[in-house]
Order: structure tokens, then C-alpha cells, then sequence
């Protein structure tokens, strides 16, 4: 099973992720959030990485209360279920409305992700 994302959702991811690759400094504003139904788990997710697209990069609190800026599978976030079974979601309404590093100051401060 893999995350299933919109062909316009993967194609900013990596034009961000390409920005980074050349080493141009920018600081994206997430370009999709993810959530878990069963856990409450967020993931804004800014990059995908042009040498492995597999590989996405953001804020990422998969059992709230440890927010942290890391690296994840798409197609591991795809296999996950919670433990009532239910599967990582797009949230089809989240427009971000700053970049990636302020979303990661306020979860530190907040302890969790709030977008």
C-alpha cells in the first residue's frame, strides 16, 4: 500500500526538495498535512527529495507530544494503520499559512503540532 498524493501535491513537494538539492536557502511552507485518525498523528510535509521521491521531509509528531523535523517514507506513512485500522490521511482542507520552521517553533512550544 502506498500514500496515494495528487500529481500537483508531489510535483511542489519536489520543487522544494529540488531548491534544497542545489542548495538554495528557503524555508517552504508545508505543502500537505497529513493525519491518523486513530493516533491524532500530524505530519506537514514540505519536501519530497528528487534522488529518492520516496523520501519526504517536514514536521512530523506521529504519536502527538513529540514534534520533531525529520525524514519519512512515503510508502511506510502508506502501510501504517492505527490500532483501530485506520489509515494515514490528507487533510483535504489545510492551507499552510507559514513557513515550516514557524509551525516547528510552535509545536516546540506547544508540545504538539498545531496547524
Amino acid at each position: 500500500m502506498t500514500l496515494d498524493l495528487p500529481t500537483a501535491i508531489l510535483g511542489a513537494l519536489l520543487e522544494n526538495g529540488e531548491k534544497t538539492l542545489a542548495g538554495i536557502a528557503h524555508d517552504p511552507m508545508p505543502v500537505v498535512k497529513l493525519h491518523c485518525p486513530d493516533t491524532g498523528g500530524i505530519w506537514l510535509l514540505a519536501e519530497l527529495d528528487p534522488r529518492d521521491p520516496d523520501r519526504a521531509f517536514g514536521l512530523c509528531d506521529p504519536l502527538p507530544g513529540a514534534p520533531r523535523v525529520c525524514t519519512v517514507s512515503l510508502a511506510e506513512l502508506g502501510k501504517f494503520r492505527g490500532p483501530l485500522g485506520l489509515a494515514i490521511e490528507r487533510d483535504l482542507l489545510f492551507q499552510a499559512d507559514r513557513t515550516l520552521r514557524a509551525y516547528g517553533e510552535g509545536a516546540l512550544a506547544a508540545g504538539r503540532i498545531i496547524a
